[in-house]
């Protein structure tokens, strides 16, 4: 996922890649996509996109997730606001993608391992940095007496959000009620959690 030397990547050409990925995803779906088709509805040559994405699925979940140039909210000034802020982030990037895209994303994610550990490499650790900052931010603020681990922390925040999408398949207009539960919730217990 690293880009290579020489060129420099143009937004222009990026934003058309994501923005045609998207618009194929909700007309042909996840498993019917392909760069070719990407390329072409973008108005760009395949090796553009294979200079920014080493895959498919990095292409997909750039456009309808997040690229490596995430960054952590806006400081609130509090814990709780900036778990919240987060939370609304991970509601809006799960929900907003066309049925079947993230769970067809993931499970090839998983039946690949080298593509699964670029994963976790480049988009987790961009995920991870996020959420680490907002905890050193309690830290400081005195909020809380040392930063929790952040891989927990993001697993509390994750995890229920996509469980109600896509485990429980349950109403989708309720998702900015959880977020803001999950994100209290998660705030309490950390502030609760007990030093090692």
């Amino acid at each position: 996922m690293s880009q290579p030397l020489g060129r420099p990547r143009e937004g222009r050409v990026d934003q058309a890649v994501a923005a045609a990925a998207r618009a194929l995803l909700a007309e042909q779906g996840y498993a019917q996509l392909t760069v070719d088709a990407v390329a072409t509805r973008a108005g760009v040559g395949k090796a553009a996109i294979y200079r920014r994405y080493a895959t498919k699925q990095e292409m997909i979940f750039a456009a309808v997730m997040h690229d490596l140039e995430l960054t952590a909210p806006p400081d609130t000034g509090s814990l709780a606001g900036d778990l919240a802020a987060v939370t609304r982030d991970i509601v809006a990037n799960l929900a907003t993608p066309p049925p079947g895209v993230i769970p067809g994303l993931l499970a090839d994610v998983h039946a690949d391992g080298a593509l699964a550990a670029r994963f976790a490499t480049g988009f987790v650790t961009a995920e991870r940095t996020c959420i680490t900052e907002i905890l050193d931010r309690a830290v400081t603020r005195g909020e809380l007496p040392r930063r929790p681990d952040p891989a927990v922390a993001h697993a509390l925040l994750l995890g229920p959000v996509f469980a109600w999408l896509f485990l429980l398949m349950e109403n989708r207009d309720t998702l900015p009620a959880l977020a803001e539960t999950v994100a209290a919730t998660v705030a309490q217990a950390l502030r609760d959690a007990e030093p090692p």
